[in-house]
């Protein structure tokens, strides 16, 4: 017969690494995706919460009253967030580049509802996040932000995070401003095309007053941009791999933040 029995201690330090897991799942790329079903995201964290239980040396957790656990909850809690808010961080730069590729083809206003996010993003956002997405996954990147989080208990273990309020902050902030840099660089093509285009266009307009450049304007800009939006689908391996790295390299780096 099978020994179920477990000690009680046993059954804090695997609480507490479930913690961990499914706030990390909750938060991090392709786990946290609204429309992947609760029941399989709830499956998925305790079934890698039972392998890392068995896999991890148990070390007894250090408490004195139910505060003190709470305590400790909520620091795995706030590690398993960070670790996954440093990876999503890295994959919502192509909606942002999107973005800013309708917005100088003139569909900006042609939003529509992204069954991912369950919110509004533009044609291109969603063309470029699925794409993408596609292929982050096929690279094997789920895999690699698993075994992340796992080694993430080597480095930090259960109740051994200590939050440098100064290195995430600064962390945060770098991120943000290569995100910024990042969307820019994929949505280039789009950019620098359509700056051409406004050009052209303002020359015609002074050559001949009469013709209606607005109206003529914004078609050229819709066929021109989505020209150049499949055209450039060759660029988006390569962007795909340097959000990869720098996934990778936010996620070393927060968790660093918090050795």
């Amino acid at each position: 017969m099978l020994d179920y029995a477990f000690a009680y201690e046993d059954l804090e330090y695997f609480l507490l690494i479930l913690v961990r897991v499914s706030c990390f799942v909750f938060i991090a790329p392709f786990f946290s995706m609204t429309n992947t079903p609760r029941n399989v995201r709830i499956a998925l964290s305790v079934f890698v919460a039972i392998l890392l239980y068995h896999v991890l040396p148990h070390e007894t957790v250090a408490y004195e009253t139910l505060l003190g656990y709470f305590v400790i909850i909520m620091k795995e809690a706030l590690t398993g967030l960070l670790i996954g808010f440093a990876a999503n961080l890295c994959s919502t730069v192509v909606t942002f580049a999107g973005q800013i590729a309708d917005m100088e083809m003139g569909l900006s206003m042609a939003s529509m509802l992204d069954p991912a996010t369950r919110e509004n993003s533009t044609i291109s956002g969603i063309y470029y996040n699925y794409m993408v997405l596609l292929m982050l996954m096929i690279s094997g990147m789920h895999r690699y932000l698993l075994k992340a989080l796992a080694e993430t208990y080597t480095l930090i273990p259960i109740n051994g995070a200590v939050f440098h309020r100064e290195s995430l902050l600064t962390a945060t902030l770098g991120f943000m401003a290569d995100y910024i840099v990042i969307g820019f660089r994929i949505c280039l093509p789009i950019f620098a095309v359509m700056i051409i285009l406004n050009a052209v266009l303002g020359v015609l307009a002074k050559v001949s007053p009469q013709l209606n450049m607005f109206a003529v304007g914004i078609q050229m800009k819709v066929l021109v941009g989505i020209s150049i939006l499949f055209l450039s689908t060759a660029m988006l391996p390569g962007a795909a791999t340097f959000i990869y790295e720098q996934m990778k390299h936010a996620v070393a780096v927060f968790v660093e933040s918090m050795i």
